[in-house]
């Protein structure tokens, strides 16, 4: 059974999904993709992850650096859910272009992928923030696309402390 729970954030209003034991999508409401990973029709309700999830957002929109403890659960292809693994090794407060993360995708399937597959993949990104797509920029460093938006993008480097 999937599930749904709204949750208010300083960036906006955010949609939760879980299959009742994992986070399996996180998206700000007015983001591109919105619910891909969310099935039509799905009940709005609680579950334990959620609890986690909001424990986590809220120390997270106050600046510290929450681990992720609970389970999470993308559902992409293959090359998708590993650009998604890779993702989330990116430490807190840093960024990585999308070469760097090809490269490190090439170690996990042997052979690289390209940076326009990974930005595709990290696009489709279905749990913004828990797995930080955010921290994705261009080669030069620039503020490249973001499903959130870059004002979006460019607060919450803010807050990490790229960009301060």
């Amino acid at each position: 059974m999937m599930w749904q729970k709204q949750f208010d954030t300083p960036l906006g209003s955010m949609t939760a999904a879980s299959d009742g034991s994992a986070i399996t999508g996180l998206w700000f409401d007015d983001q591109e993709h919105f619910g891909s990973t969310l099935p039509a029709a799905t009940p709005t309700g609680d579950c334990p992850v959620f609890d986690q999830l909001a424990t986590w957002l809220a120390a997270y929109f106050d600046g510290a650096q929450p681990s992720v403890t609970f389970p999470v659960r993308p559902d992409g292809t293959p090359l998708r859910r590993q650009v998604w693994q890779v993702l989330r090794t990116i430490p807190y407060g840093q960024v990585w272009t999308y070469g760097e993360i090809a490269d490190k995708v090439a170690m996990a399937i042997g052979h690289n992928p390209g940076a326009r597959a990974v930005g595709g993949a990290v696009g489709h990104n279905p749990i913004s923030l828990v797995i930080p797509c955010h921290r994705v920029v261009g080669k030069n460093g620039d503020l490249t696309g973001y499903a959130g938006g870059l004002k979006r993008k460019q607060w919450l480097l803010e807050l990490e402390g790229p960009l301060k």
